[in-house]
Parts: C-alpha cells; sequence; structure tokens
C-alpha cells in the first residue's frame, strides 16, 4: 500500500540559472535551424531536414557552443566535402538569449562574453539510421537513439491548478520562480537579478496536498538599493514574500517564519554564469516531474524533434496526460524503450500505480493502436517540426498550456474522448 501521509520536495531554477542560460541558448539554436528549414520550404508537418544535437557551456563572460548537426545555408555551408556552420549568427543567438534574459553584469554580458562555436556537421552513420527510409508502411524515421522515455501525470493538484495533471511541488517550485522572473522583468522588483532557485516541500494528508511546510528561495539581487544601502537577506525576503505567498494557493505558505528560507547563506550578488558554470542538459529532474516520477536519464534541450530523448518523453506525456484526463487513473506512469534507427518502440508499459478503472494490459494494446509510438508518427502529430523549443528550456516541459502555435502540444487533452470511447 503506498503512503498516505508524507512530505514531498521538489526544486526549480529560473531562466537565469548558469543550466538553464545554455538550456536556452541550445534551443533558441534550433529554433533558428527549423525556422530557416520553413522559410527554404524544405521542412513542414510531415518532413524535418534539420539534425542537431547542441550543447552549451557557460562561465565567465565566456559561451561554448558545441555539438553536431545539419541545416541548411545560411545557417550551414559547405566548405568543400564539410558542413560548416555560420559561427556569426550562433553567436547572434547566443547574444540575444543572454540580452533577453537580462545579463548584464561585469563577469556576464550579452555584450562581453566570448562566444566560441564549435558546431559541425552530423555524422553520416547516425544520419543513415534515422533518415526516413520506404518501408511496407510507408516512409518512417529510426530512433534517434537508444534509450527509454516516461511519461506521468497524475490529479493531485486539479484542485488548485486546473488542466495542469502535475505533481504539486514542482508544479508550485517552478510558478514561485516564474512570478518572480515577471516582476523583475516588469520592473515591480528591479533590484533582483536573473539567477535563482526554489525548493518546495508539500505536506501529504490522505495522499493529496494540503500545503507547504517548508519553502526555500535563492534569487540574485543587486548589491545595494537605490539610495546605496546594502542588502540584506531580510530586506530581500521582505521584498519578495507576498510574492512568493500569491504563487501558492491559499494557505499554503508557511505560517512560521524559520520556514521560509530566503537566501540562507547569506548576500547573493554574483551568480548567474559568473558564479557558477553552466552546461545543458543538467536539470533534468526540474525539467520533468521534480524526481516525483522516473526519468530515462536523457536530456531535451538542444535536441530536434527525431531525438526520441525528447520527442517520446512528449509522447509518453500526452498519452499518460490522456489516460488521466480521461478519467481512467488518478495517476499514470508510461515507459517507452527504443533501439537507434529502429521505428517500432522496443516495450511499452503503462502502470496507473492502482488507480486505474480499466486493467493495464487494455491501455498498453490501446494506446499505440490511437497513437502510434514511432518516432514520424510523434512528430507529424505533435507537430513538432515548429519552431517552439526555447519556451520549454525554463519552468518546466510539462504542465504548460498548449499554445495556438503549437507549442506544447504535448499538453493537449484531445485524445481522453477517443480513449473512453475504445473503452466503452
Amino acid at each position: 500500500m503506498p503512503r498516505a501521509n508524507y512530505l514531498f520536495t521538489s526544486e526549480s531554477v529560473s531562466e537565469g540559472h548558469p543550466d538553464k542560460v545554455c538550456d536556452q541558448i541550445s534551443d533558441a539554436v534550433l529554433d533558428a535551424f527549423i525556422e530557416n528549414d520553413i522559410k527554404l520550404g524544405i521542412a513542414d508537418e510531415s518532413a524535418v531536414n534539420t539534425r542537431l544535437g547542441c550543447e552549451t557551456l557557460c562561465t565567465t563572460n565566456k559561451i561554448i557552443v558545441a555539438g553536431e548537426g545539419r541545416g541548411q545555408a545560411p545557417l550551414f555551408h559547405k566548405h568543400g566535402e564539410k558542413a560548416v556552420v555560420n559561427r556569426e549568427m550562433i553567436t547572434d543567438i547566443a547574444r540575444g538569449v543572454v540580452k533577453d534574459i537580462g545579463y548584464d553584469q561585469d563577469g556576464f554580458s550579452y555584450y562581453g562574453a566570448d562566444v566560441e562555436v564549435l558546431l559541425h556537421g552530423q555524422s553520416p552513420d547516425i544520419a543513415m539510421g534515422v533518415d526516413a527510409k520506404k518501408k511496407k508502411d510507408g516512409e518512417q524515421e529510426g530512433a534517434g537513439d537508444q534509450g527509454m522515455m516516461f511519461g506521468f501525470a497524475c490529479t493531485e493538484s486539479e484542485v488548485y491548478e486546473k488542466g495542469s495533471f502535475m505533481p504539486a511541488p514542482i508544479y508550485f517550485a517552478h510558478k514561485i520562480l516564474k512570478v518572480l522572473s515577471e516582476k523583475r522583468r516588469s520592473g515591480a522588483l528591479f533590484d533582483l537579478q536573473p539567477d535563482a532557485k526554489s525548493q518546495v516541500t508539500v505536506k501529504y494528508v490522505e495522499g493529496q496536498p494540503v500545503g507547504c511546510t517548508k519553502v526555500v528561495v535563492s534569487t540574485q539581487h543587486n548589491a545595494q538599493t537605490r539610495n546605496g544601502k546594502k542588502y540584506s537577506p531580510s530586506m530581500i525576503r521582505d521584498m519578495i514574500e507576498d510574492t512568493v505567498t500569491s504563487a501558492l494557493p491559499g494557505g499554503w505558505m508557511p505560517k512560521k517564519p524559520s520556514d521560509f528560507l530566503v537566501n540562507p547563506t547569506g548576500n547573493f550578488v554574483v551568480g548567474g554564469p559568473d558564479g557558477d558554470c553552466g552546461l545543458t542538459g543538467r536539470k533534468i529532474i526540474v525539467d520533468t516531474y521534480g524526481g516525483y516520477a522516473p526519468h530515462g536519464g536523457g536530456a531535451f534541450s538542444g535536441k530536434d524533434p527525431t531525438k526520441v530523448d525528447r520527442s517520446a518523453a512528449y509522447a509518453a506525456r500526452y498519452l499518460a496526460k490522456n489516460v488521466v484526463a480521461a478519467g481512467l487513473a488518478e495517476r499514470c506512469t508510461i515507459q517507452i524503450a527504443y533501439a537507434i534507427g529502429v521505428a517500432d518502440p522496443m516495450s511499452l508499459l503503462v502502470d496507473t500505480h492502482g488507480t486505474g478503472k480499466v486493467e493495464e494490459a487494455k491501455l498498453q494494446k490501446l494506446l499505440p493502436e490511437l497513437f502510434p509510438l514511432r518516432p514520424t508518427n510523434i512528430r507529424r502529430s505533435l507537430k513538432l517540426c515548429r519552431p517552439i523549443y526555447r519556451r520549454t528550456a525554463a519552468y518546466g516541459h510539462f504542465g504548460r498550456a498548449p499554445e495556438k502555435d503549437g507549442g506544447f502540444s504535448w499538453e493537449r487533452t484531445d485524445l481522453a474522448d477517443a480513449l473512453k470511447r475504445a473503452l466503452r
């Protein structure tokens, strides 16, 4: 029997966290590749030319963009037999991301940082395994890598945030930082700087979240007020407490002052990549379910939609969310496994954690019939050949509202009715 009364903690990081700066640069490069292909007419909902595995490193006034890819001019051009990336364009993309985040500091500045671009052409051995081949059932891309991917959804936060189908700890850890960022950008909290982290500990009673026992926020800030007074942690606490409270459901904020920790090590003036080196793909638990559900281990950012590390994780979330939205379970975990170059999954597992209204074996048979889990179908059905990826690289890839241009399409619940009809 699962425990009914317990505490669970998740953390989030802001768009100015060093690792998230890197994630956003990598995904902004991906968006540029896809957008370029669309403009050239060589990419649409049924075909994708871009191949990209883009990794970024940021440290004190240094940005390194590395990896391999395939694209068209002006982002790529031929130099003899080799595909050479347009370093100037990639540099401009990286600087633009840093500027938008808000870094204009001595140790890390959008204009002062040295940008080194080490992207190169994709290995033909990988491309051969992934590119679509004529098969009996039509063109199907092989999976871009081997591995297992997980998706998860639950009902526990629905009473507070309808439609999220997310674990409460990670959902509200994200929301705290998102609200703080919005106020920083608007000027309402103008002395805050981009780097920040949050951590919330949620109390569960009879399996349902009822409030926070601890809330931790570490946020970068200016050294002095505009009147020249040096900031102290207590001043930052007073500045942000109402904003943090507003991000949580009513009554969730801890009552005891000692249970709301702000910058617990002291002042937080030096931050971002100047204070800590950042790397793409180092916040995979923040990106998914906050440790509440399994993660296959593969990062998302900088990877084009043929790479199942990303697209199949989105598909698994889509299916798990629709199972729960259809009322077939209160909790659902889905695992999908692939082999590189092979279109069909190696395995599919559905686990409803004892909350299912139908047999898991029936769902395992039905789900791939309604939504084939080959990479080509995932990409086409979720409309992943669009420049929608940078927005995913901060505040989580899941629990977001689907957008009109196709962003967060995996958060739709349009399969729920078909599931219910098929199981009548």
